[in-house]
């Protein structure tokens, strides 16, 4: 047990770029279903726009002939286990 432990300990945590770009669908989510109070929307829009900007500089080129598409701005749909 000592090996499993040791050897997740050792293990960098990874992040994508499409769990960055999830983190901020669900900011987008959080804001319009209310869940910040006004005094801490500029922080939560500061935050999400630093976010924004680094997956803008970090998408990798699309390969010729192919789209890239954008993280959803606006209202954003999500299917809960209930409507599934």
């Amino acid at each position: 047990m000592t090996d499993a432990v040791e050897t997740q300990a050792v293990e960098p945590v990874q992040l994508s770029l499409g769990d960055i770009q999830g983190l901020v669908q669900i900011i987008d989510i959080c804001s319009k279903r209310g869940a910040f109070e006004g005094s801490e929307l500029e922080g939560v829009g500061t935050l999400r726009s630093r976010i924004v900007k680094f997956l803008e500089a970090n998408v990798p080129p699309a390969p010729e002939g192919e789209e890239v598409v954008p993280a959803p701005e606006g209202d954003v749909e999500v299917e809960t286990p209930d409507e599934a």
